[in-house]
């Protein structure tokens, strides 16, 4: 039988080309609000860029998903636990910007961005644990 589907790092590129095209169009939407996109810390301005948000969307769940799934290969409830600790840990990091010196359209994009991070853990290793009985 051929193995074929979604295989482990074909679930990461998806997971990480899905949260940083999503991240892309909410960074787009609130550059055409009128959002600065700045955030002030101690007097410097730190710009988001549309590099920061590639970044910031592919490192993290790229590390964090491909932890777990090579946790997984010795115990498969890796899985099911990073699904819920990786979702849980990008909605908590939704503090950072609420608590930022920026405007509220940068707020709200910045935010909307963590959520994005965190649905796209959940639904990354999702994928993986629906799938892998199936395909390799």
């Amino acid at each position: 039988m051929s193995r074929s589907g979604f295989g482990w790092w074909k679930v990461l590129v998806t997971g990480a080309v899905g949260a940083a095209v999503v991240n892309l169009v909410v960074f787009a939407v609130a550059k055409l609000a009128g959002a600065s996109l700045i955030v002030m810390d101690t007097g410097e301005e730190h710009p988001i860029t549309v590099g920061g948000v590639i970044g910031s969307s592919v490192v993290p769940l790229l590390v964090g998903s491909g932890a777990a799934l090579l946790l997984a290969l010795w115990k498969p409830v890796f899985l099911r636990i990073a699904q819920y600790a990786g979702s849980g840990l990008a909605l908590l990091s939704v503090a950072g910007p609420l608590s930022a010196d920026a405007d509220g359209g940068t707020v709200a994009a910045l935010s909307l961005m963590h959520i994005t991070l965190g649905v796209a853990v959940l639904t990354t290793l999702q994928l993986h644990r629906r799938h892998r009985g199936r395909f390799s």
